[in-house]
């Protein structure tokens, strides 16, 4: 079973106070800052390079980078250069992407979904190809390449991500049919299990060394978890998320005191492997309550059993 993991995924709200966003976030405990890549959002390599500079153990990621805007030798040359300035810190997450107004902004085609991740395979292998040897330079710290994650929910992009991933993000969000670009759906619990199932039987013999990321859409510490979950319920209006119970019961957001936070990452890292749990920077100080929680029952879970004591002596030495 992997170790927990946090992350923190930040977005533009933080550039005006990044270098101390990066450097307390260390000392809170997280693992990973990540930054994603969205029009409206500050550059996400970029913002990793401030976050190398002002920091010492933290790693740093892209949740995700949407490969339709990157040519594969400049994005080898930015995550190398990542790589490099931060001594081997950086996780390269990558996904198709998915919200088409972004692409009509930016004037980029938009391809049927297959076809962005054929795209996105054909990217990778390039992109290994690049980080080689004999590839380009600067070449990265991390040989043979940073650890790849790929962020996806439907099966082409889960079977892509069960092939080549080092780690597995699963947000959980599907873009609602007819609906307004950007309007999702959340899986249950169920639907998780399922896409969970799946990975590993398409991975087959790389199973076990695979890494499962959750994208936490929101975490609330509170005493009334029921009540909470209720206002949240009525002001998400999500699919998935739409009653009390659905809002409990998601692995997508976490409700309730940070006691029962830490015995619920605890139970989804058990169920469904969820190991490396990431949020929002708005719900930043709301995880960071949970990890020192987690971080003992881990080490309770780990440690080697107490002998059993010795059974005395009978009188005389028999």
């Amino acid at each position: 079973m992997k170790r927990f993991r946090f992350g923190i995924n930040c977005r533009h709200q933080e550039i005006d106070h990044w270098t101390q966003t990066c450097r307390s976030s260390e000392r809170l405990g997280y693992d990973v800052i990540q930054a994603p890549d969205h029009l409206g959002s500050a550059s996400p390599f970029a913002m990793l390079a401030a976050a190398a500079a002002v920091t010492s153990r933290i790693r740093l990621g892209t949740l995700v980078l949407n490969n339709e805007f990157w040519n594969p030798a400049l994005l080898a040359r930015e995550a190398a250069t990542v790589d490099r300035l931060s001594g081997g810190r950086l996780e390269l997450g990558l996904g198709a992407g998915h919200m088409k107004s972004e692409f009509e902004a930016a004037e980029i085609p938009w391809r049927p979904h297959a076809e962005r991740v054929a795209n996105l395979e054909r990217s990778i292998g390039e992109l290994d190809r690049l980080f080689a040897e004999d590839g380009q330079q600067p070449l990265p710290t991390q040989v043979p390449r940073p650890p790849l994650l790929i962020g996806a929910h439907g099966e082409r992009g889960l079977d892509l991500a069960a092939r080549h991933a080092d780690i597995v993000g699963f947000a959980g969000l599907t873009q609602v049919r007819g609906a307004r670009m950007g309007t999702f759906r959340v899986a249950d619990s169920a639907e998780t299990l399922r896409r969970v199932e799946f990975v590993r039987a398409r991975a087959g013999s790389r199973a076990e060394a695979l890494e499962f990321n959750v994208l936490v859409q929101a975490v609330v510490v509170t005493d009334d978890a029921e009540k909470t979950a209720a206002e949240l319920a009525a002001a998400y209006s999500t699919p998935g998320l739409d009653t009390a119970e659905a809002v409990l019961a998601s692995p997508y957001v976490l409700v309730g005191t940070a006691e029962e936070i830490a015995d619920e990452l605890v139970a989804n890292r058990r169920r469904f492997g969820f190991s490396y749990v990431t949020t929002h920077g708005a719900y930043r100080d709301a995880l960071a309550e949970a990890i020192p929680r987690v971080r003992r029952r881990e080490e309770a879970l780990e440690a080697p059993p107490a002998a059993a004591p010795a059974e005395p002596a009978p009188p005389g030495g028999v």
